[in-house]
């Protein structure tokens, strides 16, 4: 067993889009996006007698009083038959900490698919990076079905879009397609509360490859009242971010919008959608809004949410890994 560093997208891109739900942010397309947007990333895979059975691609980033940290997204990624066996992900641990000691590195943060095997390493569970739990739409069903699993008022409000005329687009031109769905997502942040990531972040996302990322706009009387931005990669279609308008909330364009992307995802031939994440804690307007195209409760139900083991830490430096924890636990508090 060895270590290689991946430097093949098909080779990448077959191994992690194989999977049984594919991870679009384990993908090259991704890791270039992270060169841009946030530095250097690594391409770190296992080989055994030649053959890839473990693959991470992590992207460095910085942290204050010039610490780094490591950061792998729903990764790292085993065999698409298995969860990886416990000496593959030593191994890659292994590497990733003298990985670490090189580039200054204080801990390896990651978002596993997998359980964690028992391992001689130090590792802590922390904050919900990526979504712990997330629903997953079986696209091998016929719209029919799909549209008899929803939550009858799911139905009643696209049939209700229909009816009053909103139109879906796919948007084609970067830059006043780009204006319109920043002014959604600013609309949207300052309506809802929550933080966006800075606007370099999604004009270097919507410049990805548009058979990787697509944009798509609700449009009523002319004008862009909704906006959804998918993720199209392995066998999986991934709802990222989402934006509305306060105007025209009565005509539902948010759910004819989702329905036009699930039917895009099915014409194109991917197996699942994924919904990205739910918490009815966090986010319970968006997790009823989710849940609303999947009814869960149905024996019929090929659809299903999904959980993941949560967010981990593995600490090469202790002591400033301490520091961190405190300033960070300080900053929550304020």
């Amino acid at each position: 067993m060895q270590i290689t560093n991946i430097t093949n997208k098909e080779q990448l891109n077959n191994f992690v889009g194989l999977q049984k739900r594919s991870q679009f942010l384990q993908s090259w397309q991704w890791g270039e996006f992270h060169k841009i947007v946030s530095g250097e990333i690594f391409r770190l895979g296992v080989e055994d007698n030649g053959e890839l059975v473990a693959a991470a691609t992590i992207i460095k980033k910085i942290l204050p009083m010039g610490k780094f940290y490591f950061y792998c997204p729903r990764g790292p990624i085993g065999q698409t038959t298995r969860q990886p066996d416990t000496r593959q992900i030593e191994v890659l641990f292994e590497e990733i900490e003298n990985l670490a000691k090189n580039e200054g590195v204080m801990f390896f943060r990651f978002d596993p698919t997998f359980k964690l095997p028992e391992i001689d390493f130090t590792i802590q569970q922390t904050l919900d990076v990526q979504p712990s739990q997330t629903l997953i739409l079986d696209l091998s069903k016929s719209e029919s079905e799909l549209l008899k699993d929803m939550h009858q008022k799911t139905r009643y409000n696209i049939k209700l879009a229909e009816k009053k005329g909103v139109k879906i687009v796919e948007a084609r031109n970067f830059a006043p397609d780009f204006d319109k769905f920043w002014k959604l997502m600013s609309e949207t942040s300052d309506r809802d509360s929550f933080r966006t990531h800075g606007i370099n972040y999604y004009e270097e996302m919507l410049k990805l490859d548009k058979d990787f990322i697509k944009l798509f706009f609700a449009q009523y009387r002319k004008k862009i009242i909704s906006a959804v931005v998918v993720a199209f990669f392995g066998n999986t279609a991934t709802y990222m971010h989402g934006a509305s308008s306060s105007e025209h909330r009565e005509v539902m364009a948010p759910h004819l919008l989702q329905w036009h992307c699930i039917k895009s995802a099915k014409e194109l031939g991917y197996k699942y959608y994924d919904f990205y994440g739910i918490d009815e804690k966090k986010w319970p307007g968006v997790t009823r809004f989710k849940n609303g195209f999947a009814r869960l409760d149905s024996a019929r139900q090929g659809s299903r949410t999904i959980n993941y083991p949560g967010t981990f830490d593995l600490i090469f430096d202790k002591n400033w890994y301490s520091v961190y924890k405190m300033v960070r636990k300080v900053r929550r508090t304020f």
